[in-house]
């Protein structure tokens, strides 16, 4: 017998490895849109991470039936009012390398003291299921911006992402210690603990409608 398909919408490889580490492989065939053949046009004009979750989980659940998810997650910076915030992966233009993005952020802390460099990582998660119901969940990780970009694992913001409790940034932490504590990690579990008490993702979160 077939498992069900669930889509998650993200054509990002290293988000899947995350996401099908966390959420096994046991209940569902998880695929990308990409794995999927599925490339809607899905503007993220969301408010805030939820919102922007949900837009992306109604667009593939709309375009093919199946159970969708999707996340939106993004670093957000107390010394610069919580940017980038729900603009992370567009900040500083659609195009920008992360490279880029690190550089000005721990340029623009230049000035500021230890304690004021905090900063989380923050993950919404929504799951619309295959009757169109839906959920979402959100989970940070507190950190601080680190005075140097370190570590090659991860992507993203993950090299100045320092965790003062590990002594690392999320960049120099394996992908096991990394999963354990992330913003992502905890948000995916947190729907996994869902799906096994209730064939639904979403324990601890929101029922939308």
């Amino acid at each position: 017998m077939s498992k069900p398909k669930l889509l998650f919408a993200t054509c990002n490889a290293h988000k899947m490895m995350e996401i099908r580490e966390i959420l096994g492989k046991e209940d569902y065939e998880i695929l990308s849109m990409k794995e999927a053949g599925l490339f809607p046009d899905i503007v993220e004009d969301g408010d805030s991470f939820e919102a922007n979750a949900l837009i992306k989980a109604r667009a593939v659940w709309q375009a093919t039936g199946h159970a969708a998810m999707a996340d939106d997650s993004g670093l957000e910076v107390d010394y610069l009012d919580k940017a980038p915030g729900i603009y992370s992966s567009r900040f500083l233009g659609e195009d920008t390398g992360y490279d880029i993005k690190n550089a000005y952020i721990i340029d623009r802390l230049a000035d500021a003291k230890p304690e004021e460099r905090t900063a989380r990582f923050v993950c919404a998660i929504a799951y619309v299921d295959e009757n169109g119901n839906e959920y979402v969940v959100r989970e940070t990780i507190e950190g601080e911006i680190a005075y140097a970009p370190a570590g090659a694992n991860g992507f993203g913001y993950d090299p100045i992402f320092y965790v003062p409790a590990y002594g690392k940034t999320t960049a120099e932490l394996s992908p096991e210690e990394k999963n354990a504590i992330s913003h992502r990690g905890k948000g995916l579990r947190k729907m996994r603990e869902l799906l096994t008490n209730r064939r639904v993702y979403g324990t601890g979160g929101q029922k939308i409608r």
